[in-house]
């Protein structure tokens, strides 16, 4: 499912337009990313957590070339996925 698929299918269930339901979901990713860049975690009960996470510098290989390159350390988003979630996809 993709985001135009997604908002249709809200859009339908909320019976709103798909404009206002596009403008929700906008909203809501833009509220996680500010929240995950300045630190903050975010937590939505029987779902999942999405947080930032730290990676270290570390070397690595070109698959094309098999030359070792240096990766440079860099904050990367993480998501868990809550129990609940996991539960219903078992």
């Amino acid at each position: 499912m993709n985001k135009a698929q997604l908002v249709e299918q809200l859009a339908s269930d909320l019976e709103i337009t798909k404009a206002d339901c596009e403008r929700v979901i906008d909203s809501t990713i833009e509220a996680i990313k500010k929240s995950v860049k300045k630190g903050d975690d975010v937590t939505l009960v029987g779902f999942g957590t999405f947080t930032k996470s730290k990676r270290k510098a570390r070397m690595g290989r070109n698959p094309q070339t098999g030359a070792a390159i240096k990766i440079p350390a860099c904050t990367a988003p993480k998501f868990r996925a809550g129990k609940a979630f996991k539960d219903y996809l078992n």
